[in-house]
Formats: C-alpha cells, sequence, structure tokens
C-alpha cells in the first residue's frame, strides 16, 4: 500500500507558554487516536510547538483504510426462526438492512441466548476523503482558558491566523473561523518572512529552521542548554536550572539565544530569595552562582539571533535594576515592622468570609499544636518554639515584601523572624509549616516545624470540610488534597505515634467549638477519614504496593501512619513467599468466622472441649504477651503466621457453631479476640490470593 506524510499546522497568536506542552499533546493523542479508530495506519508522529503555532507531522500514512469485517447482530434465534424452521419477517429485514440476505445469518450466543449475525465485508476508503474530518479536531481542543475574537462566536486559546493540512503535497480542505487550509506557514515574527511555503510535510521543520523558527520544542530546549553550559565554562559559574522556568522559557521562544547581563553588588544585600524569585517570576532570568553563592549575574534567552546582543543585555539590565530596586524598597520599609504590630493587623484580614481572620485561624493551630505535642510527649524546648511558630508564623503576611512576592511566605518570615531576635528554631519553623509547598518539596525538618505544618494544614482542611467545601474530581481549589498529602508525608517521616483519627477529632473538636462547622461533627468526621484514607492510598500505590494489600491495610483504622506503610510493605514483601496463600487463607477463616460476633466478650478456657481450643488460645496469650511492648510490622506478621499450624487444626478438629449456646459463644469470642490481634495488621481476608 502506497504511503503519503501528513503535516497539520495550527497558527496562532501568541500563546500562554504554560498551555503550549498540553496542548501539543492533547492535538497528537487527538490525531492519532481518529487515525487508529479509523483503521489507517501510520508509522510515527512528530509534534512541533512554538508560542505561534501547534503541529504534527505523522509520517508514512497509508492512502486507504484497511479493509475489515464488521459483525452485525440480529434477532434472537426464537425471533429469527419460526417454530418450522423458515425465516421470519424481522430476520429477512435484517438481513436486507446490511445488505445481505438470509443465508448469511449465523448464530451467535451472547449471556446464554443466540443471536442472528451476519459479516460484513467493509472495503476500506481512500484516506484523502476522509481527512476533512481533521477539521473537528482542532475545534474540539480544550484550553484552561479560551477568549472570543473578532465578531465571531468561537472560542479558541487564541485567535487562529493560518492552518496548513497537507496530505503529501495535496492540502487537505476546510476552513475554521473564516481560515482556509492550504501550505502557507510564517516564519519568525521579526527574523522570518510572513509568508513560508511548505512544499511537503516531511520539510516543514527544515523550512521552518530558515526562517528562524526551532519548531522542535526539544530541540529548542537543547540549545537553551547548551547555550547555557556554554556560559557556564566561559565564566567559571553555575547556573542552576530550574525545570520549570526552563520549560516556561523553552515556550516563550521560536528561536533562542542566550545572553548575560549584571546588577548592582548593593542588591546582594537583599536576602538572596528575594533576588532569585524577582528574577524568576517576573523576568523570567536564570540566577547565577558561584560555589552556590550569588553573584550580580543574570542569564536570559532572546527570541532572536545575535545581532546587537549588547544592547539586548544592556535593555534587560535597565528592566532588572527597576525591578530589584523595588524590593530593596519593600525590603527597607519591612524592617520597620514590628512583629505584634504585624499580628494585630491579621486580625483585620479575612481568611475566608466563613472561616473568620487569619488570626482566629492562627490562635486555632496554636492551641492544635499544644493539644497534639501533649499526645506526643514532645521535649519542652520543643513545645515551646512551635508554639511562638504557631503564634506568629503568618506575621509576614502583611510584609510589603510577601505582599509583592506571595510565593515568598514563609521565607521571609524566617528572616524577618530572625531579624527581631526570634529563635532560629521558631524562625525555622515558620518557613518550614508551609512545607511541603509541592510534590517535589520535603517535609518540614524541626518537630516544632512538623508539628506546626501538620496543625496548619489540619486546620485549613477541616474547616472547608465543616463547611461542606469538599475538593469533588479535579475541582480542588483550596489545594486540600496536597495539603492532606503533606500531613500524610510529614507523619511518615516523624514516625509519630499518634493516629491520624486523634488528630482529626482533636482538630474538629476545635473547630465545633469555634462555631464554624455547618454539618455534623460525626458527618465531618466520616468524610474526613475517608479523603485521608484517598490520601494514603495514593501513596501507597506510588511505592508499588498491589492494590488488594492497599484495600487490606486501609480495612481497619488508619492509626499510625508510618506503621500502615510498614505493614504494607511487609505483607507485600511476603506475598512472593511459597507458603503466603496457605497463610492468608489461615488468617481470613478466623476473620471471616469471627464477622458473626458483633459484641466481644470473655474468653472462658474451662469450656474448651479439646486440646486444638487450648492450643489455639495458648498461642494467642503468647502473641499478645509478645507485642505488648510493639513490634515491627515484619515480625508481627510472621508472629501471625505462625499460628497457622494451630487455626488448621483447630478448624479441622472443631465445630464453632456448636448446638450448644454456651460453647458456641465462647469460641465465636475467641475467634472474635484473634481477629482483634490479625486486624492489627490488616483485614487479610481482602488479599486475593492464588
Amino acid at each position: 500500500m502506497t504511503k503519503r506524510n501528513l503535516l497539520l499546522e495550527i497558527g496562532l497568536e501568541e500563546m500562554p507558554a504554560r498551555f503550549i506542552t498540553d496542548s501539543i499533546n492533547q492535538l497528537a493523542s487527538k490525531v492519532e487516536n481518529w487515525l487508529t479508530n479509523n483503521n489507517i495506519g501510520f508509522e510515527s508522529i512528530n509534534l512541533y510547538s512554538t508560542p505561534r503555532r501547534l503541529a504534527v507531522v505523522v509520517m508514512n500514512v497509508d492512502e486507504r483504510q484497511e479493509d475489515s469485517v464488521e459483525e452485525a447482530k440480529g434477532p434472537a434465534r426464537k425471533i429469527a426462526l419460526s417454530e418450522t424452521g423458515e425465516w421470519s419477517k424481522a430476520a429477512m429485514g435484517f438481513t436486507r438492512g446490511q445488505g445481505m440476505t438470509v443465508e448469511d445469518i449465523f448464530f451467535k450466543e451472547i449471556n446464554g441466548v443466540e443471536y442472528a449475525h451476519v459479516s460484513k465485508f467493509i472495503k476500506g476508503q481512500e484516506t484523502s476523503a476522509l481527512l476533512v474530518e481533521l477539521q473537528p479536531i482542532i475545534t474540539s481542543m480544550s484550553f484552561p482558558k479560551n477568549m472570543r475574537w473578532a465578531d465571531l462566536d468561537m472560542r479558541y486559546v487564541r485567535p487562529i491566523k493560518w492552518l496548513v493540512a497537507m496530505f503529501g503535497s495535496d492540502v487537505i480542505p476546510f476552513e475554521i473561523a473564516g481560515v482556509h487550509t492550504g501550505k502557507v506557514t510564517r516564519g519568525h515574527r521579526f527574523l522570518g518572512e510572513d509568508e513560508v511555503m511548505i512544499t511537503s510535510p516531511e520539510e516543514y521543520e527544515e523550512t521552518l529552521l530558515g526562517q528562524y523558527v526551532v519548531a522542535d520544542a526539544q530541540k529548542r530546549k537543547d540549545a537553551i542548554l547548551s547555550q547555557l553550559e556554554k556560559i557556564e565554562e566561559e565564566n567559571s559559574w553555575t547556573i542552576p536550572v530550574d525545570e520549570d522556568l526552563l520549560e516556561e522559557v523553552n515556550n516563550l521562544v521560536e528561536y533562542p539565544t542566550a545572553l548575560y547581563g549584571r546588577f548592582e553588588e548593593e542588591f546582594l544585600e537583599i536576602p538572596s530569595e528575594v533576588l532569585i524569585t524577582s528574577m524568576k517570576e517576573h523576568q523570567r532570568y536564570f540566577p547565577v552562582t558561584e560555589e552556590g553563592k550569588l553573584l550580580p549575574h543574570f542569564v536570559t534567552v532572546r527570541n532572536g539571533d545575535h545581532l546587537h546582543i549588547e544592547k539586548v543585555a544592556r535593555g534587560n539590565e535597565k528592566v532588572l535594576r527597576a525591578r530589584l530596586a523595588d524590593a530593596a524598597f519593600f525590603y527597607k520599609e519591612d524592617q520597620k515592622l514590628q512583629i505584634e504590630t504585624a499580628l494585630d493587623k491579621l486580625k483585620t484580614i479575612v481568611y475566608h468570609e466563613e472561616i473568620g481572620t487569619i488570626a482566629e485561624k492562627s490562635e486555632r493551630v496554636r492551641k492544635l499544636v499544644n493539644l497534639v505535642a501533649d499526645r506526643l510527649e514532645l521535649a519542652p524546648e520543643v513545645i515551646k518554639a512551635a508554639d511562638r511558630a504557631a503564634q506568629i508564623s503568618k506575621f509576614d503576611l502583611v510584609s510589603q515584601m510577601v505582599y509583592e512576592f506571595p510565593e515568598l511566605q514563609g521565607f521571609m518570615g524566617e528572616k524577618y523572624a530572625l531579624q527581631k531576635g526570634e529563635s532560629p528554631e521558631v524562625a525555622s519553623a515558620i518557613n518550614e509549616h508551609y512545607m511541603p509547598r509541592n510534590a517535589e518539596d520535603s517535609v518540614p525538618g524541626t518537630p516544632a516545624g512538623a508539628l506546626v505544618a501538620i496543625a496548619d494544614k489540619l486546620d485549613t482542611i477541616i474547616s472547608f470540610f465543616a463547611l461542606g467545601i469538599i475538593p469533588s474530581g479535579s475541582q480542588d481549589p483550596y489545594a486540600l488534597r496536597r495539603q492532606a498529602t503533606g500531613i500524610v508525608q510529614t507523619l511518615i517521616e516523624k514516625r509519630w505515634p499518634i493516629s491520624v483519627e486523634n488528630l482529626v477529632g482533636l482538630s474538629l473538636s476545635l473547630i465545633s467549638e469555634s462555631g464554624i462547622a455547618k454539618r455534623s461533627e460525626e458527618e465531618v468526621y466520616h468524610e474526613l477519614i475517608l479523603f485521608f484514607k484517598l490520601r494514603v492510598k495514593h501513596l501507597l500505590q506510588e511505592r508499588g504496593i498491589r492494590y488488594d494489600i492497599i484495600d487490606a491495610v486501609l480495612g481497619g483504622e488508619i492509626g499510625t501512619v508510618s506503621e500502615l506503610v510498614e505493614k504494607a510493605d511487609a505483607l507485600q514483601s511476603a506475598s512472593s513467599d511459597e507458603g503466603f496463600k496457605e497463610s492468608m487463607e489461615a488468617l481470613s477463616r478466623v476473620l471471616n468466622i469471627a464477622s458473626k460476633k458483633e459484641v466481644l466478650g470473655d474468653i472462658n478456657p474451662e469450656l474448651f472441649e479439646n486440646e486444638h481450643e487450648q492450643n489455639l488460645y495458648n498461642k494467642y496469650l503468647e502473641l499478645g504477651r509478645k507485642t505488648e511492648n510493639g513490634v515491627d510490622a515484619s515480625v508481627y506478621y510472621q508472629l501471625l503466621v505462625s499460628l497457622k499450624p494451630e487455626i488448621n487444626q483447630y478448624f479441622d478438629n472443631t465445630m464453632v457453631m456448636s448446638d450448644n449456646l454456651e460453647i458456641k459463644e465462647n469460641r465465636l469470642n475467641q475467634m472474635a479476640a484473634l481477629a482483634v490481634l490479625i486486624m492489627k495488621l490488616a483485614k487479610v481476608n481482602d488479599i486475593i490470593v492464588k
């Protein structure tokens, strides 16, 4: 079968950089799915994207669909055939509708019922006749934000300026928003030509390169990195590359040229976090360091060539100088701010209209910190630092620096707290209580910081749940899932012996006392535990734990998260053991029979009728003694598994559901008591064994 290459390019006004990568992946996925669903063979899809275009080149596309055979289902046999074996009108109508005759019918059983079927041969159509269907692929694309232009009803990420759609050298004819497809693309806005003819899809990338457009995003990124490395070597600098910044810069340019400039050394008196944030967030500049120390230089990437590069550098220096002058002013003004004055201002700043002010939230967090600290029996100095940190953790929110750079909250709190004479432990905790800030961030390093971080996040989550504001689907405007994950990660890291249920209960009681809640405590508590279970489940999935083992360890309470993770790891490790299946089956028999006992009662050994009851009882007591002071999950697993012989012998020789009600009740009590110990590991009857 002959083949041709396919080109589809959407030319647009400059798109927001953060939309581009997802958009080109979406376009490629839609084109690939369309080709696959239409039985059109192809070799590969190449992706191209710049701020002004989204394009795909599909290599070696079949010129005709593959022929196919489809089965069409008709009436049931009893309807298709009369009692005398003659074809019914329903059968004849069915085949006529398929362009066939009753002689083509065969019967196929579906769910125990035979139905008439026919096989239809479908000859593949010419691909060129189908490609106009690429038009709805373009119009069906979705973006985080859309806009309208001119007097059109159409909404799209940005106005469409040109369309290129080619199958080989032929144009695929269609129109969108008054723009007709053709072979004409556009080069670089300033260095290239406004109209550039594409002679064939395979020449697309090379043609654009001649017009100062590096259409392949990865090649553009590699070029930027190569230029940064060259600048590093020439100047003996280090240029820390933030991947998010690199991705954004890459999607801001079509022809990247890296250059560097400098700023006055006096600005280095400002905290480095401020300088770096100003360079990255406002100007998209890369900072420059030497042996970890920030230098008065920056690197930026121009959307153009090397001509007049010195003028471009001076222009960027001028812009950055103004930014840093503002930052220096804010920093100087913030030195006048007293912590107590800042705390008074927080009393007038509303955190959420139904939750109250930031000051009220901070007071709840402070109370929760002390409640949790008491449960954990932390050292007095840790409690003192955490209490003070909770009290003043938000004071930097009223600083001019954080107002200008919100992403510096916590960082500036630490700096300013040290300047105002707070202890290093308190200052660190102010910064750390926002951690982890994102998926790549670490958990708080200090006990005080971890304590305030957990308390602050808990208060946020439970406040919104108490109002009925709960994440659903992709909607999570207050990042409650991320904050819950941060709590779980911190608890795992710190290995604190406190259950999630206890933490939720303490915070929920404070929320209820404050009068915020609009729903019953019982309802909110139940939803919160399910919410945290999902977060734990997600983390266990990331660790590669089997789904049935995850369900098993989450079958009861969450408890202490670090212990729960150890249980999952122990079961995952043991699942490949030779005797795992038999061990799980033995323990599951206990759980299954114990489920018939609703209230746990005392075990009376005098009612035992055979030695197997006594043997199992002795092992039960022994297990209790060995684990009363706590043991590792892997050891606990082995201790439970050691019960397997006694459990099997018990069931082989003992009828639990005895006709004697007193004996039956005693045996159920024994099973229930043993089930309690098994459930401390997991709900093992949820584990799938083969």
